[in-house]
């Protein structure tokens, strides 16, 4: 008798997704240490896909009609999620360094409007290999995923970001035009907000390398 994927799903997320989550934040938050005047790190987060969260997404249909993912256990990445959030537009390159040294990577994505009239998400995203260090003693390799997805946004955008997923994504009415254009407006005063900021950190608080 095949295991329905919700109850197979259910059982990698308690034996195997929340032991990996719980290993892989301080993981991250140690390669992810720097002096603050080189990067500020609001915080650092790490949990697994819901399962609500994971069935919408194996259940996504292709234009074609065929289901997107044929094994959605061995083929969604995002299984485990990490977020970095950092308080200034310039310390997301520096995070993004340090995500690169630390860590080997499958895909490195910037994420933004498609046109520079447009204003919505913004933030850097990347799908990591799992390292052999985030898996609990116990627990097979093979049992746990093969990567995870790890994001870097500002605070701006990541307020604007969870705001906007849960009043558009979870609303219990149709959602307006005119509901869309003021979360736009809502995303250029995040994105507005974050270069006077950058600017005042840049004249304010320079980096060492940046000081004469």
């Amino acid at each position: 008798m095949t295991v329905p994927l919700k109850e197979r799903y259910e059982q990698r997320l308690s034996r195997v997704l929340v032991p990996v989550a719980a290993l892989l934040q301080p993981l991250i938050e140690d390669h992810m240490k720097t002096p603050p005047e080189v990067q500020r790190i609001d915080r650092i987060s790490v949990r697994p896909k819901s399962v609500k969260s994971f069935m919408g997404k194996a259940g996504k249909v292709e234009k074609s009609g065929q289901l997107r993912y044929s094994d959605p256990l061995d083929q969604i990445q995002d299984q485990i999620g990490a977020r970095i959030i950092v308080f200034y537009e310039d310390d997301i390159q520096s995070a993004r360094e340090r995500v690169t040294r630390y860590f080997s990577y499958a895909e490195q994505k910037v994420k933004e409007p498609e046109s520079e009239w447009e204003f919505g998400y913004f933030g850097v995203h990347f799908i990591l290999s799992l390292p052999l260090d985030a898996i609990p003693k116990g627990i097979e390799r093979e049992a746990a995923p093969t990567h995870f997805e790890l994001q870097i946004r500002t605070l701006f955008q990541h307020a604007w970001s969870e705001a906007e997923h849960d009043l558009i994504y979870k609303a219990t009415v149709p959602v307006t035009s005119e509901h869309k254009r003021m979360c736009a407006y809502a995303a250029a005063q995040a994105w507005g907000a974050d270069k006077i900021f950058e600017e005042l950190r840049s004249e304010l608080l320079p980096s060492p390398a940046r000081q004469p």
